[in-house]
C-alpha cells in the first residue's frame, strides 16, 4: 500500500512562534477502510511548537508525520508501506536525500531524529512539491499560527 503524506512548517519571524501541518492521503483509493478516491486526505494534523525557526518547523513537520503513520498502522505494518513525503522545503528534502550536508548546528539533532526514525519503516521517499501543491499542510499550518496568536478572553470577562 502506497501513502502520500505532505508536511509543512512556518515560522512567523524566523526565530519566531512556529507550527507544523500534516496530511496525509491514500492514493489509487487503498484507503484502509475503502471507498476513498485517489489522493484524498483522510488524516490531518497541525501542532504549535513555540520559538523555531522556519526550517526546525519543516523538520518538525516530517517527525510529527512519521509519528502519526507509525501510530495509525502500527510498528510491524508500517515496514510494508510504500510512503512518499511532500514538502515544500527543497533544503529538507535535499538534506533527508543526502544531496546537501546538514550545516547549521541546530538542525543536526532534528536530522538525526528522523533518520533514526527511518530504522522502523519501509521503502520512503522525500520529494520536494511547489508550494502551490502542498496548501493543504500549509493552511493548517497557518490556521494554527493565528489560533495562538488569538488574545485570550479571561472567565467572567
Amino acid at each position: 500500500m502506497k501513502l502520500v503524506v505532505y508536511t509543512d512548517g512556518g515560522s512567523r519571524g524566523n526565530p519566531g512562534p512556529a507550527g507544523v501541518g500534516v496530511v496525509i492521503c491514500h492514493p489509487r483509493g487503498d484507503h484502509p477502510k475503502g471507498g476513498n478516491e485517489s489522493g484524498v486526505p483522510f488524516k490531518k494534523y497541525s501542532e504549535y511548537l513555540g520559538e523555531k525557526t522556519n526550517n526546525e518547523a519543516e523538520y518538525e513537520a516530517v517527525i510529527l508525520a512519521l509519528k502519526k503513520v507509525k501510530a495509525l498502522y502500527g510498528k510491524e505494518k508500517i515496514k510494508g508501506l510504500e510512503i512518499e513525503v511532500r514538502s515544500d522545503s527543497e533544503l529538507i528534502v535535499k538534506q533527508l536525500n543526502h544531496q546537501y550536508r546538514v550545516e547549521e548546528p541546530s538542525l543536526q539533532p532534528l536530522f538525526m531524529k528522523v533518520w533514526n526514525m527511518l530504522i522502523d519503516f519501509g521503502e520512503i521517499k522525500f520529494c520536494h512539491v511547489p508550494r502551490e501543491q502542498n496548501r493543504g499542510a500549509d493552511k493548517l499550518v497557518n490556521e494554527c499560527l493565528d489560533g495562538q496568536s488569538r488574545p485570550k478572553s479571561l472567565p467572567g470577562f
